[in-house]
């Protein structure tokens, strides 16, 4: 299996930089058996079956990316430089995982300055990143970073414009609860409140599960053979209502339809003995052609990038030249692609 066998040609015109405003007005495409049809977000309730159950990712993204100064005083006297870092994952010790720029102007103990409130110290050099210790903590260090920090847009669109102020709303779920992504689980942010009420007007049941999603997502698979890849680890969570809730959908024939890759990812992970079961961890779970699902019934999913694992993830679950159907489908007719981008639901046939 080859990663030339997940590239396909998109043109750059249909790159997403903004969401569809409102959010449910994304358009849709709707693959189920044999057909294709182009519909739209807010027409899920009359396409979903009352008893289905939708799986949402409850994580929230905080505003990971940080500008700020580390002044120095040298022989030849005082001077600075411009400091970015994107916040990874908080460590046990209290400090964060980043990705600094450049890191190369920053020695160990040294400081950055982000605010008048928020600074960090590189405590050390890890594998290409640095290692920070923030002079905050707890409900201060959250204030003063949703003060400071951006939110850390996928480069793709990071490269077309900054974050504004804006993003700190389209970039996170209506439902989005518990701190800790640096990645937004994209499919969730076509959901608005009078969408929400629709569906579960029409009897469609919702359960949340937690996936903080990582920077890892965006990095890009380097093997030519897929097979040998290695998944980013992230931490996710299925509580013990929720396991409940989805074997009982299970067993009275209800459909469980993850919203997005995340969602899929966490609950295949809590299921690989062959049941869904509370779990709580890190998952590098890696999904390509030839893995058996055993939860998941259909999938909710926006459009992705030429061979990245999320195309190969979908290919796992529609087929390979399914998916090339459909992608070639959503190009000729024009669907805006990636995270602010348009979506789909896509059933596998049985």
């Amino acid at each position: 299996m080859q990663l030339s066998d997940f590239d396909f040609d998109l043109p750059e015109r249909l790159i997403a930089t903004r969401p569809a405003v409102p959010r449910s007005s994304a358009r849709l495409l709707h693959v189920e058996g044999g057909a294709m049809t182009d519909r739209i977000v807010r027409d899920l309730p009359g396409i979903l079956r009352p008893g289905d159950r939708l799986i949402l990712n409850d994580t929230k993204v905080i505003p990971a990316r940080l500008f700020g100064v580390r002044r120095r005083i040298g022989a030849a006297g005082p001077s600075e430089a411009r400091i970015e870092a994107t916040l990874l994952e908080p460590r046990a010790d209290g400090t964060w995982s980043a990705l600094v720029k450049p890191l190369k102007k920053l020695r160990e103990g040294e400081t950055v300055i982000f605010s008048a409130d928020l600074s960090a110290t590189l405590e050390a050099r890890e594998d290409g990143q640095g290692r920070l210790r923030f002079n905050l903590s707890g409900e201060d260090f959250d204030a003063a970073l949703a003060e400071a920090g951006a939110m850390p847009l996928p480069p793709y669109i990071a490269a077309k414009r900054p974050a504004d102020a804006r993003d700190k709303h389209d970039y996170q779920t209506v439902w989005a609860r518990r701190s800790g992504a640096v990645a937004a689980p994209t499919a969730s942010l076509h959901f608005d409140a009078p969408l929400l009420e629709a569906l579960a007007a029409k009897g469609i049941a919702m359960t949340h599960v937690t996936l903080h999603v990582g920077a890892g997502t965006f990095l890009p698979v380097k093997v030519e053979d897929v097979t040998t890849h290695k998944m980013h680890a992230e931490w996710g969570q299925v509580s013990k209502r929720a396991a409940r809730e989805i074997a009982a959908t299970k067993e009275a024939g209800g459909r469980i339809i993850p919203v997005g890759t995340t969602a899929l990812r966490l609950i295949e992970s809590a299921a690989r003995g062959g049941a869904i079961a509370p779990w709580e961890g890190e998952t590098d779970i890696f999904i390509y052609p030839g893995f058996e699902f055993q939860v998941t019934d259909a999938l909710m999913t926006n459009f992705h990038l030429p061979k990245s694992t999320l195309m190969m993830l979908v290919s796992a679950l529609m087929g390979q030249r399914r998916v090339q159907e459909i992608y070639a489908h959503a190009i000729a007719r024009e669907y805006r692609f990636f995270s602010y981008g348009d979506s789909s639901l896509l059933v596998p046939e049985t």
